[in-house]
């Protein structure tokens, strides 16, 4: 068969004769002719040899003669009344290639052959050059079927034109031209008979169609038409201009390539016309022998899975084409399908799309026509988590939803029609059929641009709210509201928490020296140091002007001082270009959470550690809210202080209702907050010395500052009680406090001033205890202040 490698087989050489030069060009026809006739047999042994794999047992293919054809004889029936016509002379591995591909339908071109044995060649030849251009590029396998079976009946419909218009060579005139039209429509009409795949049919309906559209613009054009008939238009060309070897008027095939390059984007897909090109450079004789492969052994063994209607016995006729039955069930739902918003995509088991809705146009941009056939593959579509990274194909929606039989719901950015990446929530739901079996999935496409531009609105309220603005961390209101929560869940959890509070030294000096811009400097300089050396549990606030904090979850003090102390060392050892190269210094003050303490409590102490910082020298980490530490015991002297110590000015029981343990840790809160100094401690008696001066907001301006004893005497008392409803009856622990507040000189001679400074003592004690005053009986006593 030497047409059947015609457009993909090696180069030939310009045969153009000359009148001067008859003999030479003789010559050059003789060689020509001999090359293609070895290549032909290259390409027949080829077949041989896959019809050989094929062949049943016992049974050897025919022997080949070295002519590229042998014509097969025909028996005339005797008793008719006419003489049949003469059957053309056919390759009996061509007759096999057609009836493997086209199996019940291979009688169409069979039709095709008595018409016209040339049109029927060139169909086969287009065929084959369609399959190796499909085997090259690797398309799969269903646009394989469709462009190799509408390759081969692509030119069906022209049973129908009269044989003096198939053989004429000269130029056509209108009418002519309008008659040989009108070929397309008839094949598509003959198909339509037999053929019940929409994708043949509309291959050989559009391959006569220019791509620019310019012969006839409403009926589609560019990448509106199919993949299929743009291949076929293209092979057909080429195949019709190299043509047989020794016919008027062929051409090079270097000169086919440059018209079919000069049709690029007029005529034919100019992307396809390259992609051909490149094709018919590569190695033919291996796409021919994987060819043959295919037609003889492949395809011989998927006859069921061609689209052809069955015979009456094996399963009821479709209906024609011609007269198509109304379904309202699939109308009604294709309209619904088209007027959705979103984007509606039906893809096979093998991912590949037959349904892209126009909702899937207007989001991504990609007409029916081009998406139709092709893979749904994250590459498709230019596909991105909401991080910005491309998804992997192994990562694909759906084949994620076809692997595990589950719907599957993501965000995700792909590629819009304005270029950009858009926001979607896509939806893969796998479709199964009644025997349970995986058909494909379903892919919804929601624009969720509105919902990302409300939740970046909300995100952006948010941080307005929460956020310093100049240095982007927590401002003084979240750092209120958080210092609460901290401490409620680490109570709740029994866990550590520490404060770290820290103000820039000398702030006022570099304002005034370097400018405010330079000081606004170094605060953002601050906060980024405390977010990179904090963890990702901790919170970093801005408390006011130069003044930080940070909030160390799960974090004992000795972790809190170590970390304070390594910002401290970094930022002190950095020099800072909008200072002229010196450094900037920060103090420290450290403090922990402990039994009793609250957000007031725990940021007193700690902003306490940080004024001693400041007093003892800047630049340093102090903490306060240390264990109680048991003093030594000096020696007992031989005199008696008792005769010395003055009366007491308070003298009271406090109950509080936790076990003595909760109670001693509170007290050491007190300790630390009043700077008090523990005189003694003998088992559960302690006595300590405190100083007025140190009592904050009770102390008024143009007080002289007094010392105070205060002794205490703590117990653990067990009581039977309920609630007023008789309830939650029980034995409950208390702890009880006998309390005793004296002046720590005897000759005061403003004792009413100190008696209500001791009562202010009292209160305070109370507070952090969380006691009331009772009698020796247990009951609770008005305050007497």
């Amino acid at each position: 068969m030497p047409d059947a490698a015609n457009s993909f087989i090696g180069p030939a050489v310009d045969g153009v004769v000359t009148s001067t030069d008859r003999r030479a060009a003789a010559d050059h026809r003789r060689q020509e002719t001999e090359s293609r006739v070895a290549e032909i047999n290259s390409l027949l042994c080829a077949l041989d040899e896959a019809a050989a794999a094929t062949a049943p047992k016992g049974k050897a293919p025919a022997p080949r003669s070295g002519a590229p054809r042998s014509a097969a004889p025909v028996a005339t029936p005797k008793s008719t009344a006419f003489s049949a016509p003469a059957a053309p002379a056919i390759d009996e591995h061509e007759n096999r290639l057609v009836q493997v591909r086209l199996g019940i339908a291979s009688s169409l071109f069979t039709a095709l052959q008595y018409k016209h044995p040339a049109t029927a060649s060139h169909s086969l030849r287009v065929a084959l050059g369609c399959s190796a251009w499909a085997l090259h590029k690797r398309l799969d396998d269903q646009t394989r079927d469709a462009v190799e079976i509408a390759a081969l009946l692509h030119d069906v419909g022209k049973i129908a034109l009269p044989g003096s218009l198939l053989d004429k060579a000269d130029h056509l005139s209108a009418e002519e031209a309008r008659v040989f039209e009108a070929h397309w429509e008839a094949g598509v009409h003959v198909l339509a008979c037999c053929c019940c795949e929409a994708r043949v049919l509309d291959a050989v309906r559009y391959a006569g169609r220019q791509f620019d559209g310019s012969a006839d613009r409403s009926r589609g054009a560019g990448d509106d038409l199919p993949l299929e008939s743009r291949m076929i238009a293209i092979v057909d060309a080429y195949d019709r201009m190299t043509g047989e070897p020794g016919e008027p008027g062929r051409l090079s095939r270097e000169r086919a390539m440059a018209e079919l390059s000069a049709g690029g984007g007029t005529r034919f897909d100019p992307i396809l016309v390259k992609q051909f090109i490149e094709l018919i450079t590569h190695d033919q004789q291996a796409l021919t022998r994987q060819v043959a492969a295919r037609w003889l052994n492949n395809l011989g063994k998927k006859q069921t899975e061609l689209p052809w209607h069955r015979t009456a016995q094996e399963e009821s006729p479709a209906p024609a084409p011609a007269a198509p039955r109304f379904d309202a069930r699939v109308l009604f739902e294709q309209q619904l399908i088209d007027s959705m918003h979103d984007g509606v995509i039906f893809v096979d088991e093998h991912k590949n799309i037959f349904m892209w809705s126009k909702g899937a146009e207007r989001l991504t941009g990609i007409s029916s026509a081009a998406a139709m056939g092709r893979q749904f593959t994250p590459g498709l579509l230019d596909m991105c988590n909401t991080a910005g990274r491309r998804v992997r194909d192994e990562a694909c929606p759906a084949a994620r939803a076809l692997a595990s039989t589950a719907q599957l719901r993501q965000r995700l950015e792909i590629l819009g029609r304005q270029g950009e990446h858009v926001a979607i929530d896509l939806h893969a739901i796998p479709v199964f059929c009644q025997d349970g079996q995986l058909r494909g999935a379903t892919l919804l496409m929601q624009d969720a641009q509105p919902e990302v531009s409300l939740e970046e609105k909300c995100e952006a309220l948010h941080a307005e709210v929460t956020k310093d603005p100049m240095t982007k961390v927590a401002n003084r209101a979240e750092f209120d509201r958080m210092l609460a929560l901290f401490i409620e869940a680490h109570q709740q959890a029994a866990l550590p928490c520490s404060l770290i509070m820290t103000d820039i030294d000398h702030f006022k000096s570099i304002n005034d020296t370097f400018g405010h811009q330079a000081g606004d400097e170094a605060i953002i300089t601050v906060a980024n140091l405390l977010k990179t050396m904090c963890r990702s549990g901790d919170l970093v606030a801005r408390y006011g002007g130069e003044e930080f904090a940070v909030l160390c979850a799960d974090c004992t003090m000795v972790d809190a001082a170590a970390r304070a102390e390594e910002i401290r060392r970094k930022l002190s050892e950095t020099q800072h270009a909008y200072l002229g190269n010196r450094k900037l210094t920060s103090s420290f003050g450290v403090a922990h959470l402990q039994a009793g303490d609250n957000s007031e409590t725990l940021l007193r102490r700690s902003d306490q550690a940080l004024l001693m910082a400041k007093e003892q020298g800047r630049n340093q980490v102090v903490q306060l809210g240390g264990a109680m530490t048991q003093p030594s015991i000096q020696k007992k002297r031989w005199w008696n202080f008792g005769m010395f110590r003055s009366e007491p000015l308070v003298q009271t029981t406090l109950t509080t209702e936790v076990p003595i343990d909760i109670a001693i840790e509170k007290l050491r809160g007190f300790v630390t907050d009043q700077q008090a100094k523990i005189i003694s401690i003998r088992d559960t008696r302690v006595e300590m010395e405190l100083t007025s001066g140190n009592m904050g907001n009770y102390r008024r301006r143009g007080d002289r500052a007094s010392a105070f004893r205060i002794e205490l005497e703590l117990s653990e008392q067990r009581h039977e009680k309920a609630n007023s409803f008789g309830l939650a009856a029980g034995n409950y622990v208390h702890t009880v406090a006998d309390v005793t507040i004296r002046a720590k000189r005897r000759r005061d001679r403003r004792r009413g001033d100190q008696a209500e400074r001791a009562r202010l003592i009292l209160q305070s004690l109370k507070s952090y205890l969380m006691a009331r005053e009772t009698d020796p009986a247990g009951e609770p006593v008005s305050c007497a202040c």
